[in-house]
């Protein structure tokens, strides 16, 4: 995804999130942490009717909706009707926005050996759309170095 994409679907995220913060009750959602050798799961339980966005995920990860229903704003900024079971690799950079048609549990995976959910978290996800870009810049900037390298 380039910058500019990204820059326009962080624009309409969070003036979602806006309008969510405005407009909607807080809903705490129930979250369970599964750890397996190289592998972290973060399990998400959303109750029907909410409306929800996701982090800045820095780096390709696995996501499974294995219960349920949702409208999913997709990566190329189209809106998906999916339901269980649906499984995506979701591309680096991605940060999505639902709405749980019925009761769903979606997980996220990533692969790491760390247990320390905030370690993970840090790793893994971007705190704001800058950072990501900053991360994203950097991270092009050392491809092409690597590339210039081999060449």
């Amino acid at each position: 995804m380039d910058l500019a994409t990204l820059e326009a679907r962080d624009r309409k995220i969070d003036a979602l999130e806006d309008g969510i913060r405005r407009d909607l009750p807080v809903v705490n959602l129930v979250h369970v942490d599964h750890f397996s050798q190289g592998v972290y799961a973060r399990e998400l339980h959303i109750p029907a009717g909410t409306v929800l966005t996701g982090k800045i995920h820095k780096f390709q990860n696995l996501n499974i909706l294995s219960h349920g229903r949702m409208h999913i704003f997709m990566d190329d900024g189209s809106t998906q009707e999916v339901s269980a079971p649906f499984t995506v690799v979701s591309p680096p950079g991605t940060r999505r926005a639902a709405l749980a048609l019925t009761d769903c549990v979606w997980t996220t995976i990533h692969g790491t050996e760390e247990t320390d959910v905030a370690k993970i978290e840090n790793h893994f996800i971007a705190q704001t759309p800058a950072d990501y870009r900053l991360f994203f810049q950097e991270q092009t900037r050392l491809n092409m170095n690597t590339t210039k390298e081999v060449a």
